[in-house]
């Protein structure tokens, strides 16, 4: 049985969260109205895994979520709103140690529950089995046991973890190359620590692709902006392929690479039906291989459930394309690197704080 502790202050999605659930026969179902209580049951329940809203009273999501990750860490999905301010919160929660998030119905959340059910059983599901990395936090959760601090909700700082000064540039050079990056679940931390450790001057443009909703790659390429030294934007319109660029793909919708007379285009296209995670991982570097050399490719694959981009980056590598996938020991999910490494297509295995390291030197020797 998997032991969820569902916290939420609206009793009505309590008892629908709890009916989809409990039909399901083995999840065991403890409820929580606020933080406060939550906090209560994550020492007597001992939950497997969390479904945590923001917006409660007493105590709110987010400073629960900080408390659960000091006093007891486990895997939580935030239960959050398709806003942009929804979608800030999100991002926020996944510094402090969430997992993955659901969005709430945008109408009436019990005619929406039963094509939302599904989704949120994987998702919870997956959650359960992530892998939440020993160091997290670990110096504070050490000093909270010891009785030499009485933590408050943590600030996540904005920061720019390389010293190197930004490269502003008016024009695109040539793209050279190209660097593809697929992920999904707990890609947020992931894009950060790989992004946050590649220079100023980096000499290709990058392409992410993360299972997000529109409204919420926005808000993540801005705070990635603020975070790493390299220019990051979201996909949308066909935007010229820049060294020292990334750029995010839109959500709902695929990210793809195109071609113009003045060279490379990254943009955003309607998604497909027969890709089932969107923006779709294989679909990018299926676009990226039309017109680049395999040579010219490097694919990383990170934490995510589920395969999007093995297919893809597996072919890429069989036709002489570097690949890289990250291994299982910090992957939060490793679905989507496992299956690579499955099908033989990862050149390299390598631990998440390693990735950005084995980019560079691919880039080097290319």
């Amino acid at each position: 049985m998997i032991r969820l502790l569902i916290v939420d202050d609206s009793p009505l999605m309590r008892r629908l969260l709890g009916g989809v659930f409990t039909a399901e026969g083995d999840f065991e179902i403890a409820f929580a109205r606020n933080g406060v209580e939550a906090l209560e049951q994550l020492h007597v329940f001992k939950p497997d895994v969390i479904t945590l809203d923001v917006n409660m009273p007493e105590m709110d999501g987010l400073a629960c979520l900080d408390r659960i990750m000091l006093e007891r860490p486990c895997p939580v999905v935030m239960v959050s709103s398709l806003t942009e301010a929804g979608a800030s919160v999100t991002l926020q929660a996944f510094e402090l140690g969430a997992i993955d998030f659901i969005t709430k119905p945008e109408r009436a959340i019990s005619l929406e529950m039963g094509t939302l059910g599904p989704k949120l059983v994987d998702t919870v599901r997956n959650a359960a089995q992530a892998r939440l990395p020993s160091s997290l936090r670990l110096a504070e959760r050490v000093r909270l046991r010891s009785g030499l601090t009485n933590p408050t909700p943590a600030m996540v700082p904005s920061r720019r973890a390389s010293a190197l000064p930004r490269v502003r540039r008016t024009k695109a050079a040539p793209a050279h190359g190209l660097v593809l990056i697929g992920v999904s679940t707990g890609g947020p931390p992931a894009l950060d620590a790989v992004l946050s450790r590649l220079p100023a001057d980096f000499p290709w443009p990058i392409v992410v692709a993360q299972h997000m909703p529109g409204s919420f790659t926005g808000p993540l390429a801005r705070r990635l902006d603020k975070l790493c030294a390299l220019t990051v934007t979201e996909a949308i319109l066909p935007m010229p392929l820049a060294p020292a660029h990334v750029y995010v793909g839109k959500g709902d919708a695929d990210v793809i690479i195109g071609i113009r007379p003045d060279g490379p285009v990254v943009m955003a296209a309607p998604s497909l039906p027969e890709h089932r995670w969107h923006p779709s991982v294989d679909r990018l570097v299926e676009s990226a291989m039309q017109h680049f050399a395999p040579d010219r490719l490097i694919g990383v694959l990170m934490t995510g459930m589920g395969s999007d981009g093995a297919e893809a980056m597996a072919r890429l590598h069989e036709q002489g394309g570097c690949t890289i996938a990250e291994a299982e020991e910090s992957a939060v999910v490793w679905g989507m690197p496992g299956e690579l490494v499955r099908r033989g297509g990862a050149q390299v295995i390598a631990p998440l704080e390693q990735i950005a390291d084995r980019i560079l030197g691919m880039v080097e020797r290319s």
